[in-house]
């Protein structure tokens, strides 16, 4: 009864709370008698506030949306009338056609350089060369060497082909195994992943004739399907003396692989010599240099347009039944063949019997460069001795030795350097620097990057060729730089410019 009493007794303002109260808000029920928590109240899906928030979230989406769209036609531009794009057009047509004009103006005018002081003609040109890619054909000027007698892409290529050939024939003739080509083939073409052909054997024979003996031979066991044993194969055995043996027999040693290699690129530098020498030949004036004093080619010799190695020939199968015109074929095969094949072998055979074979037609000379004209009005004995001098000049830059070429390139930095020594002087405020600050202050201001040991040497540099003006004193453990900013820099700069003349020279 009691509790029943207390249901009934129940405050009916929780019951309206309960069913619409406020949103989603905790809430203490301070009239309750019975209840001190707090209660959860859902929000009623019929709340003025959220609908009213949902309503202007909605109209700026669509505000923001429509500027968007205005913002999108402004941007986007109007059509290309059909009239302009034909004006365009035409004038487009107009550039090409004066680019075409001036193109051939220059052509023209290039047949009879005569500006040229030395005669640029007779550059070795190789027909296979023409479709060879750039990296191939402008291969030597990528090179990130010191000038020198570097070799063309082709003749880099095959002095790699040598030496996997000479690795793989070291390793199969010390186990005592016939070296065929077939074997050699595959091994090369798996170390560089090149074609290799006996194209490429003929011109290894060319370079170097006593590296190996060829020979064709049969009765070798071949392990494979496509060669039978009773072919003949191409056989390589290298050529060895009485002293490289081991145990009694032929040895190719390590050494002997390293001999070769050496072998064969020094007879693929003097193979390019011989077309360098026969470039110099042809120039106006001729120059003459010995090849053990060359040390770089010309600056217009076009290293990588030297043609290519002409191979060797190399044994070949005997053939028993060799037929060479179409008519021994007939004899041959008569009773073999269907009447239309017969008949079209005897028509080939008529028409090869009329070609002459010495029918072909000569080559048109080119014609002879015409003297510029420019050079009109120019004493003969003038251009004469500006080609000698250019000649001269030429000649001892290809005659130069490494060293001579350190030094010219020490010097010829030398006048930005002076300048950057006497302003490191005059901001110091100091009549001596130890070698170490002076350096590291030159490092700071100089344009191109340097080691300390390097820079060390240009300053001896300038101490040896002007003793005047830069002194070093080594005191105890330290060394000391001096230099006298009493002098003249402009003196200095004329005095170092004779000096990289007269280095030029040499």
């Amino acid at each position: 009864m009691g509790r029943k009493w207390c249901r009934q007794e129940a405050d009916p303002k929780l019951e309206a709370e309960r069913n619409a109260g406020p949103p989603a808000r905790l809430q203490p029920q301070e009239n309750s008698k019975r209840a001190a928590r707090k209660k959860l109240v859902l929000p009623a899906d019929d709340d003025p506030q959220g609908t009213e928030q949902e309503t202007v979230s909605s109209k700026e989406l669509k505000h923001r949306l429509q500027r968007l769209q205005e913002l999108t036609r402004k941007a986007t531009l109007p059509a290309c009338p059909s009239e302009t794009c034909s004006d365009l057009k035409s004038r487009l047509k107009q550039v090409q056609e004066l680019e075409s004009k001036i193109r051939n103006r220059k052509a023209e005018e290039g047949k009879g350089s005569g500006l040229q002081l030395s005669k640029e003609t007779c550059e070795p040109t190789a027909e296979a060369s023409e479709g060879a890619p750039a990296y191939q054909r402008f291969h030597t000027l990528a090179q990130d060497i010191p000038p020198g007698l570097t070799l063309p892409y082709k003749y880099k290529v095959l002095a790699e082909m040598f030496r996997s050939m000479d690795t793989i024939m070291g390793m199969l003739f010390n186990r005592s195994e016939t070296v065929t080509f077939a074997k050699v083939k595959q091994g090369v073409q798996d170390i560089m992943h090149k074609q290799f052909e006996e194209r490429n054997v003929g011109q290894i024979k060319a370079v170097y004739p006593t590296s190996y003996k060829f020979r064709q031979e049969k009765n070798i066991l071949t392990f494979s399907s496509f060669l039978k044993k009773s072919s003949y194969q191409l056989t390589l055995e290298p050529v060895l003396g009485e002293e490289e043996k081991v145990d009694g027999r032929p040895h190719l040693s390590a050494s002997r692989l390293l001999e070769c290699r050496r072998v064969f690129s020094r007879n693929l530098v003097n193979i390019v010599k011989q077309h360098h020498k026969t470039f110099m030949a042809s120039l106006n004036p001729p120059m003459v240099i010995p090849n053990d004093k060359l040390t770089r080619w010309h600056p217009r010799f076009n290293v990588d347009e030297v043609p290519d190695i002409i191979p060797a020939e190399l044994p070949q199968p005997p053939q028993v039944d060799k037929l060479t015109t179409a008519q021994e074929v007939l004899t041959k095969a008569r009773s073999m063949m269907t009447p239309k094949m017969e008949k079209a072998l005897a028509n080939l055979d008529l028409r090869t019997a009329e070609t002459s074979p010495g029918e072909h037609e000569t080559p048109k000379a080119t014609p002879t460069a015409n003297t510029f004209s420019a050079l009109k009005g120019v004493s003969q004995a003038l251009l004469e001795r500006i080609r000698a001098k250019e000649a001269q000049k030429l000649q001892a830059l290809m005659t130069r030795n490494p060293q001579q070429e350190e030094r010219l390139t020490m010097i010829s930095w030398l006048p930005e350097m002076a300048r950057l020594l006497r302003t490191v002087f005059v901001a110091e405020k100091k009549q001596a620097l130890t070698m170490e600050v002076a350096c590291t202050r030159m490092l700071d201001s100089y344009r191109t990057t340097m080691t300390s040991g390097d820079m060390e040497k240009h300053l001896h540099l300038f101490s040896e060729l002007l003793p005047d003006w830069v002194v070093i004193h080594p005191i105890r453990k330290d060394t000391y730089i001096k230099l006298d900013k009493s002098m003249d820099l402009n003196v200095i700069m004329e005095r170092l410019m004779r000096m990289i003349k007269e280095e030029e020279k040499l």
